[in-house]
C-alpha cells in the first residue's frame, strides 16, 4: 500500500452540497487530472495541479478530520488507476464512500459498496460524445445519475436519455443548473412541468 500513489489536488472537510448525501459532514478527496474539458467547468485548477501522495498519507489526512463520509471527486478520479485501491481501503476502514465521476470511464471496477454519482454530459458541456454508455447498465439502486443542465436544450436532451433508458427505474436521477447559465428556479419549473 505504501507504494501506491495518487496525484491529489486537495483534501478538505466541508458539508456535502450535492447528491442525495447533501448536508453530511464530508471529507473531499479531490484527485488531479481530467480527460474532459466541459465548457462550464468550475474546477479547472484540478486538471493538473496537485501533489503525489501515498495511500497511507491520504488515509492519514482523511482520518484527521473525523468525518465518516468521504467523497472521492476530481478532476476525474477514475483517470488514475490507484483510485480503486484507495476506495477499497476507505471502505475497509469503515467509511461511507461516494465517487463523483464525469461518466467517461467505466465504473465496472468500482467497489459495489461505493455510492457512484455518475455524470451524463449534456450537449452544452461540449463532452456528450465522451460518455461510457455502458455505465447505464452498471449502475445500482443506491447510485445516482447527474445531469448538469446549461440550457433548455440540455434539459430536453437529458429527459430524452432518461426516458429512452428508463433511468429513473434504475436509480435516482439528479439535475443541477450550470452556474450562471440556468437559474435554479427555471430548472425547478422544467422538472415540475
Amino acid at each position: 500500500m505504501e507504494d501506491l500513489r495518487l496525484k491529489i489536488n486537495e483534501i478538505f472537510h466541508s458539508i456535502q452540497g450535492e447528491s442525495l448525501l447533501a448536508g453530511k459532514p464530508t471529507v473531499f478527496v479531490r484527485t488531479s487530472f481530467c480527460n474532459l474539458r466541459c465548457t462550464w467547468c468550475d474546477t479547472k485548477y484540478s486538471y493538473w495541479e496537485g501533489d503525489v501522495m501515498t495511500l497511507p498519507q491520504i488515509l492519514e489526512k482523511v482520518k484527521s478530520f473525523g468525518a465518516k463520509y468521504v467523497c472521492v471527486t476530481g478532476g476525474e478520479p477514475l483517470s488514475q488507476k490507484n483510485t480503486i485501491p484507495l476506495m477499497q481501503q476507505l471502505l475497509a476502514e469503515g467509511y461511507t464512500v461516494s465517487l463523483e465521476t464525469n461518466g467517461s470511464f467505466s465504473i465496472k471496477d468500482v467497489p459495489l459498496d461505493v455510492i457512484k454519482v455518475v455524470d451524463i454530459k449534456c450537449p452544452d458541456s461540449g463532452e456528450s460524445k465522451s460518455m461510457a454508455w455502458e455505465n447505464l447498465s452498471l449502475i445500482r439502486k443506491d447510485d445516482q445519475f447527474k445531469f448538469v443542465v446549461a440550457s433548455r436544450r440540455d434539459f430536453d436532451w437529458a429527459m430524452d436519455i432518461v426516458r429512452e433508458h428508463k433511468l429513473e427505474e434504475k436509480c435516482t436521477v439528479l439535475y443541477s443548473p450550470a452556474y450562471g447559465l440556468v437559474s435554479p428556479r427555471d430548472l425547478a419549473a422544467w422538472i415540475l412541468d
